[in-house]
């Protein structure tokens, strides 16, 4: 079974030194690389002697996968490029990765630098193996790979350390999963499955639609779970939270308009959508720290030709 080689591209605007020393350097290195926990350089042979490593990575449930491997590095004074290549291994049993290669390029592109890498890997488990890792793990794989040097991009680019980056990512993230999740209820549960339950009379009390509630509902409703599916698309994008927080108010504020009482209920509009706003404001404030893979390209010139008839994308090491 052929496998496709994971690359990934990125152009960083910082000057060479400053990329090859945070790619490079195990303690910062291992800060914005989700595919390594830790990474440890062993004493080298010899001054031309390749560089020697051990890595782990935590998996969870208190399990760590850990290999060996070695590099070797060589900057050109022409170009003023770099290139860092390298080899590593796994002998643990439970390790999908077998054994594996690749390369990191570093080319300079005006006031930017291209940074580059691609390479593969064999597997463990046979046909099974094979196919976890060419439906999921590979897809996984790759997809981290892209989310680091984006993250690496802002650590440079905005100096954001990769700790603060994450932990925004995490925060928006969960912002954006509550507010797609309480959207897709609203909509699907009080407003297309129990109707009867309140919402409806709920609506008739506004008498801003009288005798067409029954109809304007579910597309109500349909509304509300297409905002929850926009959401979770578009959370990246700030004009998704202004036009659901219009949403918001315009809801409750036409439901307390009709029903001012509801105001005395413990379950008032204002219980659900002043946290939403709020949820939305914070998912909107975090947007634009949040890495994201698609910023990398994701095919190299080698691949393109490939489709165009060139030769071979496989690496060679």
């Amino acid at each position: 079974m052929r496998t496709t080689p994971i690359y990934v591209e990125l152009d960083i605007a910082a000057d060479m030194d400053a990329i090859w020393s945070h790619t490079q350097e195990p303690n910062l290195h291992r800060q914005w690389d989700l595919r390594f926990t830790d990474i440890t350089y062993l004493p080298k042979e010899g001054e031309n002697s390749p560089q020697r490593f051990l890595y782990r990575t935590r998996i969870g449930f208190g399990i760590a996968i850990a290999g060996t491997g070695e590099s070797r590095s060589s900057k050109s004074i022409a170009t003023g490029g770099a290139l860092s290549t390298l080899v590593f291994e796994s002998e643990q049993p439970i390790s999908l990765i077998r054994r594996g290669g690749g390369y990191w390029r570093y080319k300079p592109n005006g006031d930017r630098v291209t940074f580059s890498t691609k390479f593969n890997y064999t597997t463990r488990f046979g046909i099974v193996g094979r196919l976890l890792d060419r439906l999921a793990f590979r897809p996984l794989f790759g997809y981290a790979t892209a989310w680091s040097f984006d993250m690496l991009r802002i650590w440079l680019e905005r100096g954001i350390a990769p700790a603060v980056t994450i932990q925004r990512a995490v925060i928006h993230y969960a912002c954006v999963a509550l507010l797609s999740l309480l959207w897709l209820y609203e909509g699907l549960v009080p407003k297309l499955i129990s109707p009867d339950s309140g919402e409806l009379q709920l609506y008739r009390a506004t008498g801003l639609f009288p005798n067409v509630e029954h109809v304007l509902l579910p597309l109500l409703g349909v509304a509300e779970i297409g905002m929850g599916i926009a959401i979770a698309i578009w959370h990246l994008r700030r004009a998704a939270y202004v036009g659901q927080s219009i949403l918001l108010v315009l809801l409750g504020g036409a439901a307390i308009a009709g029903t001012p009482e509801l105001l005395l209920s413990p379950f008032n509009p204002l219980v659900l959508t002043v946290p939403m706003l709020a949820l939305a404001i914070i998912a909107a404030m975090t947007a634009s720290g949040v890495p994201m893979a698609g910023r990398c390209r994701r095919r190299s010139e080698d691949e393109v030709g490939t489709e165009k008839g060139g030769g071979s994308h496989e690496v060679y090491l």
